[in-house]
């Protein structure tokens, strides 16, 4: 999607800031190179490149002069440098007269998906008397936010994932009943060859994990660490990927089970437990949207980890409750976080997110994840939510 030159300067005016510095190297920032049109452009960018949109006026860069030709096809000039000396000087003319610019930073780094800005960088901006912000929201505005047509990705994606979900449980009941021997890396083969089926994609294979590996939240089965699927355990599938097009955007889903016909009672009360922190998140969201207020990522992780520590199992809560979703599975938008991270970027119509709450404890471990949609006026959860653990035998 090309840059909307005229509305990001108003937001830059907005909020009092000269221009957005967009830089990268070997394609260290793939934020900037995906706001410029390079990621996937197939150019050769082996050296620095610095494109500085301001609060008014013409776009301008700075490019090596052999690969001169990298920003071509965005508006404004170009300079070219070759040596070190010419980079200085270039740098001079492009921050010339400014007095506040967004980067690719995080003070900190507090939230590392934004911080992609090497130091050393940050320090040649501000060695020019030119004050160094993050660029975090404007991010979210013009890089994390949805096309109707890739919210259409997603809920297509979605779907597929539900009916993934559903053969491997299945699957799993059915080889049990049947006494057949099946361990967790049998079944997350087996959803593999079902994410082919259904033509999704993905970065990674999905979570199969039984018993006290489901209390290991980012456990990922191998022929060497996989256990066998018993009778009387919890299983947990977690599964994420997207459509093949370009452009098209992440569902990621996490559902639990038991490997029997009854859930014993320590399973069922966390289960509740982290359904009702996930429930009070959602409400959260849908509430805000509503009334038009604005709503921070670290809030909503608040409101849900609260029911958790309520209940007296906030100490089992080890991650954020939630993160964006984009054409990386972990997207540019604010993450529901304020446990590893202060996540105060706002809530922005147009982005997706999950909610994913979950108590992980040495003998097992439950999680409850769903994805929204923050819109206008209204949030969207994009899939069937679990309220019971699945019974399999």
């Amino acid at each position: 999607m090309p840059l909307d030159l005229a509305a990001v300067q108003a937001a830059l005016r907005a909020d009092d800031l000269d221009g957005w510095l967009l830089y990268d190297f070997h394609g260290a920032n793939p934020i900037a190179a995906g706001l410029v049109g390079l990621a996937g452009s197939g150019k050769m960018t082996t050296r620095r490149w610095y494109y500085l949109i301001p609060s008014q006026g013409e776009p301008r860069g700075l490019v090596h002069a052999i690969e001169r030709f990298v920003l071509d096809e965005l508006p404004g000039t170009k300079a070219p440098y070759a040596g070190r000396r010419e980079l200085e000087t270039g740098l001079d003319g492009l921050l010339g007269g400014l007095r506040r610019v967004a980067m690719e930073y995080s003070p900190k780094c507090a939230i590392p998906y934004v911080s992609r800005v090497d130091a050393g960088t940050v320090e040649l901006v501000r060695q020019r008397g030119v004050e160094v912000v993050s660029s975090g929201d404007l991010v979210q505005r013009f890089e994390a936010r949805w096309s109707d047509r890739q919210l259409e990705s997603h809920v297509e994606a979605s779907a597929r994932l539900y009916r993934i979900k559903d053969r491997a449980f299945t699957a799993i009941g059915e080889r049990l009943r049947k006494r057949v021997p099946t361990t967790e890396f049998d079944i997350q083969q087996l959803m593999t060859g079902w994410f082919a089926d259904e033509g999704l994609v993905t970065d990674s294979a999905p979570v199969v994990a039984a018993q006290e590996h489901a209390g290991l939240p980012h456990y990922s089965p191998d022929e060497r660490t996989s256990r066998a699927v018993g009778r009387d355990e919890v299983i947990l599938l977690d599964l994420w990927g997207k459509l093949p097009d370009h452009g098209s955007v992440f569902a990621d889903i996490t559902w639990v089970g038991f490997t029997g016909s009854r859930v014993p009672e320590p399973y069922g009360r966390a289960f509740a437990v982290v359904s009702r922190a996930r429930d009070a998140a959602i409400e959260l969201v849908q509430g805000a949207a509503r009334e038009g207020r604005d709503l921070r990522g670290w809030e909503v992780d608040r409101r849900a980890r609260g029911v958790i520590q309520d209940a007296g199992l906030g100490e089992y809560f080890i991650h954020r409750t939630g993160h964006s979703l984009g054409e990386q599975v972990h997207g540019n938008g604010v993450h529901m976080d304020d446990y590893e991270t202060h996540d105060d970027r706002r809530l922005l119509p147009g982005t997706g997110f999950t909610i994913e709450p979950g108590v992980y404890f040495d003998s097992f471990g439950i999680r409850s994840e769903i994805n929204m949609y923050f819109g206008a006026g209204e949030a969207l959860v994009t899939g069937a939510m679990q309220t019971e653990m699945m019974t399999l035998v």
